[in-house]
């Protein structure tokens, strides 16, 4: 999940310096694992997403989700990825439009909700579930969740209260019952709010942070999506965030899925 940036001033490390040379460089957004800068303007402006050594993220990993993604759907394009001894770093191409989090869209709920759901359905529908190599399945998650906790690394601080209450033990219980699959799909992977751009005219116009790209039921996107509606423009935006994607409401998958997305 993604925040937005809160140190603006903050300066970026001494690799993301070096590759944008004489360019400007400006902290664009920040979540718990990676720092994502700007860098450059006009027709050659580029990000650099950077994550400090001992991050989860895998950047080169996105760097290849990101690659073959790009053949079948807005995504940014990738122009380099590497790593030093201080973290590693991923640098694309700079698409059209805002993030679905920006001020004129969280002024604006209505509209940006509708390119959620849209946006979301657009790519389930351009990515090629026969030719993904990626999988999201909830049963490697499930395993991966297993691992984490049985090695001390699971954090149950920003569990909702629903799944606070049920200890790390009873979420993994609730979590080995997997619901059939509705339709599998390829899943963004991280379909929160932010992770959505929208052009000026109201449509949604990309996609990013596809680190965890790969096959899953549908509502493994779904859930998440119309969650981070309530996080970042209030309560009540849900139903049209499915109206928009064109789908009913599924509480089951919903509820499995929200509760797996906490086991990280």
């Amino acid at each position: 999940m993604s925040t937005e940036a809160s140190r603006r001033s903050a300066p970026p490390p001494a690799a993301v310096r070096g590759l944008a040379g004489a360019h400007p460089v400006r902290l664009a957004w920040e979540n718990e694992h990676a720092l994502t800068f700007e860098a450059g303007e006009g027709p050659g402006r580029c990000f650099v997403k950077w994550a400090p050594a001992g991050s989860p993220l895998d950047l080169a990993a996105e760097a290849a989700r990101m690659t073959w993604a790009a053949a079948y759907t807005p995504v940014p394009r990738v122009l380099g990825h590497g790593a030093d001894g201080d973290g590693s770093w991923l640098v694309t191409a700079a698409l059209p439009g805002h993030s679905a989090v920006a001020p004129r869209w969280l002024a604006d709920p209505a509209t940006a909700v509708t390119a959620l759901g849209e946006g979301l359905r657009a790519l389930h529908d351009a990515l090629p579930v026969a030719a993904c190599p990626f999988s999201w399945a909830a049963e490697g998650r499930v395993a991966a969740a297993h691992q984490a906790a049985a090695a001390g690394r699971l954090d149950t601080s920003g569990w909702a209260p629903e799944h606070s209450g049920l200890g790390i033990e009873g979420v993994l219980a609730q979590a080995q019952d997997i619901p059939p699959a509705d339709r599998l799909v390829v899943c963004h992977g991280d379909a929160c709010a932010p992770n959505t751009l929208i052009a000026d005219t109201g449509r949604w116009s990309g996609h990013v942070d596809l680190g965890d790209l790969g096959v899953a039921d549908r509502w493994a996107d779904l859930a998440i999506a119309t969650w981070s509606t309530g996080w970042n423009y209030g309560p009540g935006w849900e139903q049209l965030l499915l109206d928009a994607y064109g789908i009913k409401p599924d509480p089951e998958r919903t509820s499995y899925y929200r509760l797996l997305w906490e086991l990280g």
